[in-house]
């Protein structure tokens, strides 16, 4: 399990680099204040199976990776993607493919648009097209207003996340029950949840970070460059949007939003999943994630 510290701007991510060294490399973008935690281990292990190189990392303000007072700090997500390019640099990997969840799908698409020569393929997945005012539209749930672009809200499960996170939990166990209790309105139950599963990851990753205290800095960024989503109409790479399609944070049809914003995109649902990573999705999200980076590599 080589780990790599990479220097970018004025911070240091951790990475690792996992697999047979001299497989197609992939790299792994996580979602908002998640670390490469936000991968289990389980499922890279499926992704690795099929000889796969499989790099991620920490996001800046995440698990390993500098943390800072964002306020005096600040960054976006201009900054916010230019580092998996700084990763692939010092693993020595010049293009790879590239799978980005949640937040990590506006990571995705902002570098298919400035770094599309770095992309072997893309895979979005938990997320919504780059014209999406996400951060209104949580506040619109919140009040009840109806939606400004036709695309539905974030449904209730993500409502009551949000106010799980300002309940009282003091000590490390209360924290962690917190943290999974979340994960599991996050996850619905459509598909088995697996609550011993979760709390282990949540452990690995609080272990990871050397402190069960969650990231918030990426709460505070601004709003992502929805102007640019008009640029997506002239993206060449292989690209592929995952539909979880009882995500409550991007419910359908915002996977086929998304994908209708980049040419030839194909989307692929996966029934009964949330906006969570239970093992029960793990084979379904591996095959999809494989296939088309077999179909990318014919091409």
């Amino acid at each position: 399990m080589p780990e790599r510290i990479v220097t970018t701007d004025d911070v240091r991510l951790w990475s690792e680099d996992l697999g047979d060294p001299a497989g197609s490399p992939l790299l792994l973008i996580a979602g908002g204040n998640q670390s490469s935690q936000a991968w289990p281990r389980e499922f890279v292990d499926l992704l690795t199976a099929e000889g796969l190189r499989v790099v991620r990392y920490d996001h800046r303000d995440t698990g390993r990776s500098t943390t800072r007072d964002f306020a005096r700090h600040p960054y976006g997500y201009t900054e916010l993607s230019r580092d998996p390019v700084a990763v692939l640099d010092a693993h020595g990997i010049g293009a790879a493919h590239v799978v980005a969840m949640s937040m990590g799908t506006v990571m995705g698409q902002l570098l298919a648009l400035d770094h599309p020569e770095r992309l072997l393929s893309l895979t979005l997945m938990l997320g919504g097209g780059l014209d999406v005012d996400f951060d209104g539209n949580i506040e619109r749930a919140f009040n009840g207003q109806p939606s400004v672009d036709g695309l539905p809200l974030p449904q209730q499960p993500l409502l009551d996340a949000l106010a799980l996170m300002s309940e009282p939990a003091e000590g490390r166990d209360a924290v962690l029950d917190l943290r999974v209790r979340r994960s599991k309105l996050f996850s619905g139950d459509k598909v088995p949840f697996g609550a011993d599963d979760f709390r282990r990851w949540e452990e690995q990753a609080a272990d990871h970070a050397g402190t069960v205290e969650e990231p918030v800095a990426h709460h505070r960024l601004a709003s992502h460059p929805r102007e640019r989503a008009a640029e997506l109409a002239r993206v060449q790479v292989a690209t592929q949007v995952i539909q979880a399609l009882e995500d409550p944070i991007s419910p359908p049809p915002h996977g086929s939003h998304l994908a209708g914003l980049i040419p030839g995109a194909r989307l692929v649902e996966i029934p009964g999943m949330g906006h969570a990573l239970p093992r029960s999705v793990h084979p379904p999200l591996a095959e999809a994630i494989t296939a088309h980076i077999r179909t990318a590599a014919r091409s």
